[in-house]
C-alpha cells in the first residue's frame, strides 16, 4: 500500500499531501501544507471522484493503481474544476483511455478553457441538479452548488453509504499526513483555525450560496463528509455544520474582541495594548491583538469572522487611513463581512482624520455593522488625558456585548 486510506467498505482516499507549496492560490500561507483529496470507489464499475494538483499527480497515480489492482477505471467524476483538483485530469485520461468523464456542463467548458483537449477523446456525461448515476450497488445523486466557490461546482451524495462528496465546502488548509478522519485529530485545537481561515478567505464572500447548500444538505442522511481539502468527517458532523452555518450567516462565532492596530512608531500599538488590558481587567479576556503590518491578511480576516467586536486602531497617514489598515478593511468589505460592532482608536500628530475615514468606510461598505460612538483620539502618544476615553470605549464594548446577549436570548425565547 502507498498512502491509501479506506473511507468506507468500497471507498478509498487516494489523494495527496503537499508540503512543498508555500502559498495556496499564491496568496494564503500554508505552513502546515495542504491535502488534495481524491476518492476511488470500487463497485461493479470503478469511479474516481476528483483529481489533484498537477504537482502531486504522481502520488495520485500510484494510489489509484494500488487500489485498482489491475482493474480498469470506468468513470472519472469531476465536481470542481479548479486546477488544484482538476490539474491532473489529462494524466488520468492518458493512463485510462476508456474512462468516461462525469461533470457539469460548465465543468466541461472550463476543462476546454484550461486546454484539457484529452477530455474530448472520452465519453462525456453531463449531470445537473437532481440527476442520479449508478455504479452498481452505489448510486450518487448530484446537487448543484454554484459559487461555492466557482459557478460550475457540483456535489454528489452516495445514497447507499451516506457519503457527501462536498467539493471545496467543509475543507481546510493543512496536510493530512496519514490522519484522514476528524476523530483522528484534535480538530478544535489543531485544525479549526485553518478551517476558518480557509472558509473565510476563499468561500466567505459567498455566504448566501453556502446557506443554500446547507439547506439541501439538511434533507440528506449524511454519515460522511468527504471534502477536497482536509479531514473526512465521520462523526460529530453537527459541530462543523454549525460552524459553516455561523460563518455563512456572518454571525460571530464567539463573543470577544479583535483589536487590529496599524502603528508606525509604537504609539498606536501602545493604545491598542492599553485597551486590551482594560478589557481584560473588566472581565472580558477573550481578546486578540494583531499588528496589521505583520499579520497575514488571511489571519486578520479569519479572526474578523470569529469575533463579535472589532477595534480598528490606526495612525493617520497622508490625511487618510494607514495603507495596511485600509487594505484590511477593504478586504473585509470584499469578503462581505457583516453583523459586527466596530470600535475606533485614531492617532495623529496633526490633522487627525483617520477615525472619520474609517467610520465613513464602514458605514458605506460594511453591511449591518455598528460603529460605537465612543472613540479614543490619541495626539501622537497616549497620555493621562486619554484615560476617560479609553474607559468609555471599554464600557461601550462591554455594554454592546450585554445588549447583544439580551437580544439573542429574547429572540430564542420566542
Amino acid at each position: 500500500m502507498y498512502t491509501v486510506r479506506k473511507v468506507t467498505q468500497d471507498l478509498y482516499w487516494v489523494g495527496a499531501n503537499d508540503h512543498r507549496l508555500n502559498l495556496f492560490e499564491n496568496i494564503f500561507p500554508i505552513p502546515r501544507g495542504v491535502s488534495y483529496n481524491s476518492y476511488l470507489l470500487l463497485d461493479e464499475k470503478t469511479a474516481l471522484f476528483d483529481c489533484v494538483d498537477w504537482g502531486s499527480a504522481n502520488q495520485l497515480v500510484r494510489n489509484v493503481e494500488d487500489v485498482l489492482q489491475g482493474r480498469k477505471l470506468d468513470y472519472l467524476v469531476i465536481h470542481h474544476m479548479e486546477p488544484d483538483h482538476g490539474g491532473s485530469i489529462e494524466e488520468i485520461c492518458m493512463r485510462y483511455p476508456e474512462v468516461k468523464i462525469i461533470s457539469s456542463e460548465q465543468g466541461f467548458e472550463i476543462m476546454r478553457q484550461l486546454g484539457f483537449t484529452k477530455v474530448d477523446e472520452h465519453e462525456q456525461i453531463i449531470v445537473k441538479e437532481g440527476d442520479t448515476f449508478s455504479f452498481g450497488k452505489h448510486t450518487n445523486a448530484f446537487v448543484e452548488a454554484p459559487m461555492v466557490h466557482w459557478p460550475e461546482v457540483l456535489m454528489s451524495f452516495d445514497v447507499t453509504d451516506g457519503v457527501l462528496f462536498a467539493a471545496d465546502a467543509f475543507g481546510s488548509f493543512g496536510a493530512l499526513d496519514g490522519k484522514l478522519f476528524n476523530d483522528e485529530v484534535n480538530f478544535d485545537r489543531d485544525w479549526l483555525d485553518d478551517a476558518r481561515r480557509y472558509y473565510t478567505n476563499i468561500v466567505g464572500k459567498y455566504g448566501p450560496f453556502v446557506q443554500d447548500v446547507l439547506k439541501k444538505a439538511a434533507t440528506l442522511d449524511i454519515k460522511y463528509i468527504c471534502p477536497l481539502h482536509g479531514p473526512v468527517w465521520r462523526n460529530n458532523l453537527g459541530y462543523f455544520l454549525d460552524k459553516y452555518d455561523k460563518w455563512s450567516k456572518y454571525e460571530p462565532e464567539e463573543t470577544g474582541v479583535m483589536i487590529a492596530y496599524a502603528s508606525m512608531y509604537g504609539n498606536t500599538e501602545h493604545a491598542a495594548q492599553a485597551l486590551a488590558s482594560n478589557l481584560c481587567e473588566k472581565g472580558m479576556s477573550n481578546v486578540v491583538v494583531h499588528d496589521v503590518s505583520n499579520t497575514d491578511i488571511s489571519e486578520l480576516i479569519s479572526d474578523s469572522f470569529k469575533y463579535s467586536h472589532i477595534v480598528l486602531a490606526s495612525v493617520t497617514y497622508n490625511l487618510d487611513i494607514y495603507p495596511v489598515m485600509k487594505n484590511f478593511i477593504m478586504d473585509m468589505a470584499a469578503l462581505n463581512l457583516q453583523n459586527r460592532t466596530i470600535g475606533i482608536i485614531e492617532n495623529g500628530s496633526w490633522a487627525c482624520t483617520v477615525g472619520d475615514k474609517i467610520e465613513e468606510f464602514v458605514d458605506e461598505q460594511l453591511k449591518l455593522c455598528d460603529v460605537l460612538n465612543d472613540r479614543v483620539t490619541v495626539n501622537s502618544a497616549l497620555n493621562s488625558a486619554n484615560k476617560s476615553d479609553m474607559d468609555s470605549l471599554t464600557d461601550a464594548i462591554l455594554d454592546s456585548m450585554k445588549k447583544n446577549k439580551e437580544l439573542k436570548e429574547k429572540a430564542q425565547s420566542r
